[in-house]
């Protein structure tokens, strides 16, 4: 199959809807009955069987498919479209007890042990081919079978900090890894800079990993061990699709990636897969953000109102424009700090909110609220006892919006931000500042851009960078040559943010200083740099506007001939705080609030693209011919004036926690 025909062709589409379903737990006699009310409710899709192993393989080499073969024939006769999933995120016990060198190793070097889930380590050698058998199994098994038409591998592969692991295999892998990479001992003592400290080694197998020492370990270490663990995700994942394209040709496959989860290089993983896919939960990842307290009281009920779309915008770009949500948020969920119920129409706004920012399809998890174990508070479709909950009342509403609008692609933007997870790991590595913002600054750019209506794409390091009017780097600390070169071929204005090219990728500071090899695009040199405390407020004046403050990281540049009066901002001292040449804007600090968005505003302004400024509940965006505004706040808001307009769904003003759609 043509992955890039696939992709395109999948892109023009209504939405889909699906339904995360555990029959295994329960009663055989409920199957039936359930199938028939999905389809009832208008539900095309079922993802099944991602915690069955120990079901299906209850001690070595004996398998009980007899349930599941059932499970198929019931959900096929229905009409439902099966997602099928291998078992890979929970190992049983039996297996565990043959290897507990399976399981991982927490920072504190304490064996992580059987009895929730995750409980493996991926530099496993043992684990992985275990994966692999029983991999295989579900594949020969299910992978003609008519009924299936996506795979999901494993399950949320960072889910509980499963990715980085302290154990043996960890270690060992870790240094044959190093062994490849460097070649010889000499040069990663010169690499690495271990005659700072007196820490050289003599061999390889002297190597330890970068947990419990005295003091700060080795930065360079600890971002290949980053990269290392990273390697070891997407080996465990490619080894699954290439069984899968082996023994069901055909089937689309996805992995289910985490909100907010940055901790492997999610671009390597995605270019395996036919869909990314991600879990999405508003309410449940809303009080650990960096909202301000005032803000996660006014969006307790909807969450933030560029959460649904900052991740399908990201997930998308990384899935070449084919996204799913394979778990949407229905209601109070029950692993978070607090777990408040979403408002009516929360459910509804985000799974729109999903499609318009390019999602194909979005599955509600979970189908009937669980009876026992670990999830008992967490809300589904139905109540444990049947009876349908709120979220199915906003199905029912969503599969009525579906009706009365047509098929839509989302577009290319005009703006992209460049997302690179090697400089999300430098930063946590060398932060020099415990408030450092790190991911909350992508956040926070995005969400000032949102805010003046404008659209985005996300782009990796490798990824094409051509057809954008402006592509920006809120904080991209490590910018190989090949990068830096095309970012000076394209014919896009580029947005810096401070530290962006200020470690070379073996994370010393480069031989001009920083940023590096985008001296040349900004003109810039950075003598400097400090954090600063809320204490020590400074203040930047943008062009003829009110001094605006600010803290937190600074820094202090000088600037060649060809940006001297093109300075747009200084500090409250004079000396320059936003730069700007002909080809770039760069920051000299990390700017938030109004300051913020006032300097997005003369960028926007900058490079002639139009600024919609609406209310900071309000965010509109397109899906091809479709146009979409969604309200997250308790008050109706109006939308844009606009006599071309022909609503399909919804009404002008936009009811509060609601949404309307509409055709120019």
């Amino acid at each position: 199959m043509d992955r890039a025909a696939n992709c395109e062709g999948h892109q023009m589409s209504k939405l889909e809807l699906g339904v995360c379903y555990y029959p295994e737990q329960w009663d055989p006699s409920q199957w039936r009955d359930d199938a028939e009310r999905m389809v009832d409710m208008g539900l095309d899709w079922v993802r099944i069987a991602e915690f069955t192993w120990g079901l299906i393989e209850p001690r070595r080499g004996h398998f009980e498919w007899g349930w599941l073969d059932e499970v198929f024939e019931i959900l096929g006769e229905a009409g439902l479209r099966v997602m099928m999933s291998t078992p890979t995120a929970s190992p049983p016990k039996w297996l565990i007890d043959e290897y507990p060198e399976i399981l991982p190793v927490g920072p504190d070097g304490r064996v992580r042990g059987f009895g929730s889930r995750r409980h493996y380590c991926f530099s496993s050698d043992v684990y992985l081919e275990e994966s692999k058998r029983i991999a295989t199994e579900y594949a020969r098994r299910y992978g003609q079978n008519s009924h299936v038409h996506a795979w999901q591998i494993d399950n949320e592969y960072n889910d509980h900090d499963t990715v980085l692991s302290y154990s043996d295999a960890a270690r060992n892998g870790f240094r044959r890894w190093l062994q490849e990479s460097y070649g010889t001992i000499e040069e990663l003592n010169q690499r690495w800079g271990t005659v700072f400290w007196g820490t050289q080694y003599s061999s390889f197998d002297q190597i330890e990993l970068p947990n419990g020492l005295v003091a700060t370990p080795n930065p360079t270490q600890s971002l290949d061990f980053a990269r290392y663990s990273s390697g070891t995700v997407h080996l465990f994942n490619k080894a699954q699709v290439e069984i899968l394209r082996t023994h069901s040709p055909g089937r689309d496959i996805t992995h289910n990636f985490m909100a907010g989860s940055f901790e492997y290089d999610h671009h390597a993983v995605a270019a395996d897969l036919d869909i990314v896919g991600f879990d999405s939960y508003p309410l449940g990842n809303l009080l650990g953000s960096s909202l301000s307290d005032q803000d996660k009281h006014r969006y307790l009920r909807t969450g933030a109102p560029d959460y649904q779309g900052f991740h399908c915008d990201l997930y998308r770009s990384q899935g070449r424009g084919r996204m799913w949500v394979l778990e949407q948020q229905p209601g109070p969920v029950d692993w978070a700090e607090k777990n408040p119920s979403p408002a009516d129409g929360a459910v509804r706004l985000w799974t729109w909110a999903a499609y318009a920012h390019g999602a194909q399809a979005v599955m509600f998890f979970r189908w009937r609220q669980a009876k026992f174990a670990q999830e008992q508070f967490h809300t589904a479709l139905l109540r444990s006892d049947g009876s349908p909950d709120q979220a199915a009342v906003e199905l029912a509403q969503v599969v009525k919006d579906r009706a009365a609008l047509p098929p839509a692609k989302r577009q290319k933007a005009q703006v992209a931000m460049l997302i690179d997870y090697m400089s999300i790991w430098a930063a946590d590595i060398l932060p020099h500042d415990d408030e450092f913002p790190n991911t909350n600054i992508l956040r926070e750019w995005y969400t000032g851009l949102r805010g003046f209506g404008v659209d985005l794409d996300f782009v990796g390091p490798e990824d094409d960078l051509d057809g954008y009017a402006l592509i920006v780097l809120p904080q991209n600390m490590i910018v190989s040559d090949d990068l830096a070169s095309r970012l000076q071929a394209t014919s896009a204005k580029l947005l810096i943010g401070a530290r962006s090219g200020s470690k070379t990728p073996d994370m010393h500071s480069p031989d001009t200083l920083a940023p590096g090899v985008l001296s040349n695009l900004t003109g810039v040199r950075v003598l400097r740099v400090e954090s600063l405390p809320d204490l020590a407020e400074e203040a930047v004046q943008l062009g003829n506007q009110n001094p605006l403050p600010f803290t937190g990281w600074r820094e202090i540049i000088e600037t060649s001939e060809d940006v001297i009066g093109l300075f747009v901002s200084r500090y409250q001292n004079g000396s320059p705080a936003v730069i700007r040449s002909d080809r770039a804007t760069y920051l000299a600090m990390v700017p938030s609030g109004t300051l913020l968005q006032n300097i997005l505003r003369d960028v926007l302004e900058w490079i002639g693209l139009e600024v919609s400024e609406t209310h900071r509940d309000l965010r509109l965006t397109r899906r091809g011919d479709l146009r979409f505004a969604f309200n997250f706040g308790d008050q109706d808001q109006p939308l844009p004036a606009n006599s071309k307009r022909t609503l399909l769904v919804g009404e002008d003003p936009v009811a509060s926690h609601s949404l309307a759609i509409w055709t120019e």
